[in-house]
């Protein structure tokens, strides 16, 4: 029987971040995963070159029961934080579009970074360990022959099975009293119903657009697929929709009010199908000008059925069925509830030494870095406490 101050259940992004700044602390810190190797998750993302953060985190961008969660974490662990252990580790770096960070390298690096600072530490790693039974006696945590009087749940949501991912951080959460919000597939392609199997003809055809889930809209390029609708645009849109509502795609979206009224007076000889692909893809531009059925030169439509089909193409309906399921999602919303955990350290208010962290916390964030400095800064709280 090995004894320790702390078991990380977990070596993921959260669950090596946690175990190396606790480690750092002087904490004997064990860290077990059942996978065969420490961050797999993390080797696939930003297409393989790990979108490590993102330069405009802000608590706004994540969505959870408790809008307010997360300010804590976020603000004590910022993205520039991160971005200095990167540099300290002489990782090459680049910015894309909308304050993305990317290795220049292979995202391997960030694993090996995080294990580099985990041996810092002195932590000791078991991979490819199924864990078993936890079991809580005295004030300690026992997981096969190992104890300690803190434990960290860090196996993250249900997302990408493949890669080994369950819904375990849930079921010990339960065990233990917590509260779970009801997980559900996030950033995610949605699926449409046969009876708009039109717009499935378009499947590979992208184009940037403003979609919309209630409130919430993303200007990014959204994806006709053969299943439905995806690109970043639909995965973000998807983390704020349900089933049984729809989304709105405004196709023109930088477009002035008016825009088609005044076209027809500067070029009456020209068609819709003509002006919609001056902007958008020959194929969408003509599934488009069918659907809105305004055939003919633009100087013999009235200007009343040019205004509708211009509100048609800002907010254009689609219902999905459903979604490509956690096989496809990148995260999950949802999650052991908040509402149970201190935002200061992520501990379990009832429960001395249990600690959540990571995805499989009720705070999810937006597409593109914002899930990773999640797992950095709540991982960075956890071991602060530890």
């Amino acid at each position: 029987m090995a004894e320790y101050d702390a078991i990380v259940l977990g070596a993921g992004a959260a669950g090596l971040m946690c175990a190396a700044i606790a480690g750092q602390r002087g904490r004997r810190v064990l860290l077990i995963d059942h996978a065969d190797r420490a961050g797999k998750k993390i080797l696939i993302s930003g297409g393989g070159r790990c979108n490590f953060t993102n330069l405009h985190t802000a608590p706004d961008r994540y969505l959870s029961q408790n809008p307010h969660f997360a300010k804590s974490a976020l603000r004590r662990y910022t993205a520039q934080d991160f971005l200095d252990l990167v540099e300290r580790h002489r990782i090459a770096w680049h910015e894309k579009t909308l304050g993305q960070l990317f290795c220049d390298g292979s995202a391997r690096q960030i694993v090996d970074m995080l294990l580099d600072e985990c041996d810092a530490g002195q932590v000791t790693l078991h991979t490819g360990r199924q864990i078993g039974e936890v079991e809580h006696a005295d004030g300690r945590y026992r997981v096969g022959q190992d104890t300690a009087p803190a434990l960290v749940i860090a196996t993250g949501g249900p997302s990408i099975p493949k890669m080994g991912a369950t819904g375990f951080a849930y079921d010990l959460a339960r065990r233990f009293g917590l509260k779970v919000v009801e997980p559900r597939p996030a950033l995610v392609p949605l699926t449409l119903p046969a009876d708009q199997a039109l717009f499935r003809d378009l499947a590979g055809v992208a184009a940037p657009v403003r979609a919309r889930a209630g409130k919430t809209g993303f200007d990014e390029a959204a994806l006709f697929t053969h299943r439905g609708l995806s690109g970043p645009a639909i995965l973000q849109v998807s983390s704020y929709w349900r089933h049984g509502e729809d989304i709105a795609i405004d196709f023109l979206p930088h477009a002035a009010t008016g825009w088609l009224a005044a076209a027809k007076r500067s070029h009456p000889r020209t068609t819709l199908r003509k002006l919609l692909s001056d902007t958008l893809p020959g194929r969408l531009a003509e599934t488009l000008a069918e659907q809105l059925a305004l055939p003919g030169e633009l100087a013999n439509l009235a200007d009343r059925k040019l205004a509708e089909a211009e509100q048609r193409l800002a907010a254009w309906p689609f219902l999905p069925n459903g979604t490509e399921g956690y096989a496809k999602a990148e995260v999950t919303v949802g999650g052991i509830s908040t509402a149970d955990l201190s935002s200061q350290t992520m501990e379990a208010r009832k429960v001395p030494g249990l600690y959540a962290i990571g995805e499989a916390v009720d705070v999810t964030g937006w597409l593109g870095g914002y899930n990773f400095q999640w797992a950095w800064a709540s991982g960075w709280a956890a071991a602060q406490a530890l």
